[in-house]
């Protein structure tokens, strides 16, 4: 575990990370927002997580019963998963979804057979159990530049596409941050140096769109934001050395997808290209990991982002041959 990773750690304004303990520490981050006797979860893990959500809802002196929103930033199951089983112990709350992911929270079955397809079924049973639906009722199904109250606190929820077309990204006016869920990338703490975070984008299937991405964090960086909530994983800040590396990264791994459109074995090609970009760059950060340790911590993120560009670069012929 990195030394800097804890259950549950405890920011400023109220904020509270707790780890899910998806895969292994500091992956994947669920967030406890309290505001006075008002409380929002913001992602939530898998069912395995629920027990430490509420752990931690009794950690900060709150029972279920002062929670008012459960906001998912997109419905991928490691960020959602939970939701469902969640809302059970949540009397109050109501489920907070992009319109474009509200019916698979309302009905999962499509949303838990495209995980399959790409998890398998023993990794789905072993790491995500039985997805619970929510009742439409407790659902609310949020807009662009929509705002909700947690008590007196205005939470801002715009949409921000390029990962899923069913994410958005909320910006928290108190902390002056945005809880990012993917669209902001992924930043382990592992690579961590003297010189601050690192980040990289991520692909994963089926949605990804490198422009409506690239889009997205540009339009975020115009609220100047002084912190990052990532869900994988923790606060981050130095947002814009952060995006610009995020940019970077994205340009080059369009270029990669597109030298691999017509490769024999592109699949192959794309992850050995995919890992040499995310190795030279954290080298350039000051990353002292031995190689073997970067390629065992990026394997799984390596081999989605290689899945997720060859979907797209799949989309993009079809839209070309319909052009032609």
């Amino acid at each position: 575990m990195p030394s800097n990773c804890s259950a549950v750690q405890a920011l400023p304004f109220g904020v509270h990370v707790i780890d899910t303990g998806f895969h292994r520490a500091c992956f994947d981050a669920s967030y406890l927002l309290v505001e006075g006797s008002h409380a929002a979860f913001i992602d939530t893990g898998t069912n395995h997580a629920v027990p430490l959500l509420l752990d931690a809802l009794r950690g900060a002196g709150l029972t279920p019963e002062a929670v008012d929103w459960l906001i998912v930033t997109h419905v991928h199951l490691d960020h959602a998963g939970g939701a469902g089983l969640l809302m059970q112990s949540l009397p109050n709350a109501t489920l907070v979804v992009h319109s474009h992911g509200a019916r698979h929270m309302i009905n999962p079955t499509q949303l838990y057979q495209s995980a399959r397809a790409v998890y398998g079924a023993d990794e789905m049973a072993r790491s995500y159990g039985t997805i619970v639906s929510v009742a439409a009722e407790r659902v609310l199904c949020t807009e662009d530049d929509m705002t909700l109250m947690l008590g007196p606190r205005r939470l801002r929820f715009i949409d921000t596409p390029g990962h899923a077309r069913h994410h958005h990204c909320i910006w928290d006016e108190t902390s002056r941050g945005f809880f990012t869920g993917d669209t902001f990338g992924l930043s382990y703490r592992e690579f961590d140096t003297a010189r601050g975070a690192f980040v990289l984008p991520t692909s994963t299937p089926v949605q990804f769109e490198p422009q409506a991405l690239r889009n997205s964090i540009v339009r975020m960086m115009s609220y100047g934001p002084e912190w990052m909530y990532l869900t994988h994983y923790g606060r981050v800040g130095d947002a814009p050395r952060l995006a610009a590396l995020l940019l970077d990264q994205l340009e080059a791994m369009v270029a990669i997808a597109r030298a691999a459109m017509n490769a024999p074995d592109r699949h192959r090609r794309l992850k050995s290209d995919l890992a040499a970009l995310y190795l030279r760059h954290l080298r350039d950060h000051g990353c002292v990991l031995p190689d073997a340790q970067i390629f065992e911590l990026l394997a799984l993120d390596v081999e989605l982002n290689a899945q997720g560009i060859g979907i797209w670069l799949d989309r993009e012929r079809r839209m070309q041959d319909r052009r032609a």
